[in-house]
């Protein structure tokens, strides 16, 4: 099954929500400081959010936050900030170097989990990065779009129809399904009809 979102817990004291949140559909992987965190962000991108405590050895949480939001490859990542720093200047001042969010310790869970949902729900980072995951063969590049008749045929194709099928159905000749057929792997930029409907319902094409 599927989880809801991979969180990245940075915080030297992260055994409840390490504890807690996969029991509410979330995959965790934690970090005892932010030298820590900073090196699993390096290695792994494909988290959905990152919690960020703001008191830490080694390199603590402004610091780490600054990392973040410097390193052009993890920049747009979400971050809610964790800390028992009740001043209200410091929750400023958190928001000013780029956090999307920001909890008093001790906090009650259902609330942390609200605002994780909903900046889950607003943001658009990593979208991408899960797709090319998902479909290894994406190159990246910008696809055209696929006339009307081309995706006629693409989701003939995605119920199984050969291409003979498709041409009696639509009373043409094979070799012009054929013909569209190759012209819809350029426009993907795929290799056949397989990487063709997968990427086609992955992007919603058809």
């Amino acid at each position: 099954m599927s989880s809801l979102g991979r969180i990245l817990i940075i915080d030297d004291n992260s055994k409840l929500l390490e504890d807690a949140l996969p029991m509410y559909g979330y995959e965790v992987k934690a970090a005892h400081d932010g030298l820590m965190g900073l090196k699993i962000l390096d290695e792994e991108i494909d988290f959905d959010l990152v919690l960020l405590d703001v008191v830490m050895p080694n390199l603590d949480g402004w610091e780490t936050l600054k990392a973040i939001r410097n390193n052009e490859k993890i920049s747009k990542i979400p971050i809610i900030m964790l800390t028992s720093v009740s001043d209200t200047n410091k929750q400023i001042s958190g928001l000013k170097f780029g956090a999307d969010d920001y909890i008093i310790k001790p906090f009650i869970l259902p609330n942390l989990l609200a605002r994780i949902e909903a900046l889950l729900r607003r943001s658009t980072w990593n979208k991408k990065i899960k797709k090319a995951k998902a479909l290894p063969f994406i190159t990246g590049d910008e696809i055209s779009p696929l006339t009307s008749r081309e995706k006629e045929i693409l989701s003939l194709v995605a119920k199984g129809s050969s291409n003979s099928q498709i041409a009696q159905k639509l009373f043409v000749r094979e070799v012009t399904v054929k013909t569209h057929l190759n012209s819809i792997y350029r426009k993907l930029k795929v290799d056949n009809r397989v990487q063709a409907v997968l990427l086609a319902q992955q992007t919603q094409i058809i």
